[in-house]
């Protein structure tokens, strides 16, 4: 069996309450994946591109953010050779039909409504886990199908 590799994830929300809550989540649920958390797009690309950073195995973005928002986010990040393939999971209060058409016209691999309970947040989180964690084959290595996680 070959060593099983960390997994990250980056968390691009700038709402500190709800960044707090989904890592406390990630800690109380004990998924197997280190939460790195950036308020902005702007700051997200920034820290995608810094030289001789790791990149993430899955994004969770929020749309509505300051400076470069989600769209503008998720656009560059697809449009980037280098970054295309990072699963991106839009995890937002929008609800509106042109952002979940747009999310995916951009190339968004999944777009989630977050829920407006604490057990609907919860039961989310542990569903994003099991599929992209635990199911679903990362590129990189990240989220082999029976690790436990």
């Amino acid at each position: 069996m070959s060593a099983k590799r960390a997994v990250t994830l980056l968390l691009v929300e700038d709402n500190p309450g709800d960044a707090r809550l989904l890592m406390e989540i990630v800690k109380e649920e004990r998924i197997s994946a280190s939460l790195r958390v950036v308020g902005d797009g702007a700051e997200a690309i920034a820290s995608l591109r810094a030289a001789g950073a790791a990149l993430p195995d899955l994004i969770l973005l929020d749309l509505n953010l300051p400076r470069k928002n989600g769209r503008e986010f998720l656009a560059e990040v697809k449009a980037d050779g280098a970054l295309k393939r990072i699963p991106v999971i839009v995890l937002t209060g929008s609800e509106a039909e042109e952002d979940i058409e747009r999310a995916y016209e951009l190339h968004a691999n999944c777009y989630i409504v977050k829920p407006s309970t604490l057990e609907g947040l919860v039961a989310t989180v542990r569903c994003i886990a099991e599929f992209w964690l635990g199911i679903a084959r990362l590129p990189g290595g990240g989220g082999r199908p029976g690790e436990d996680r």
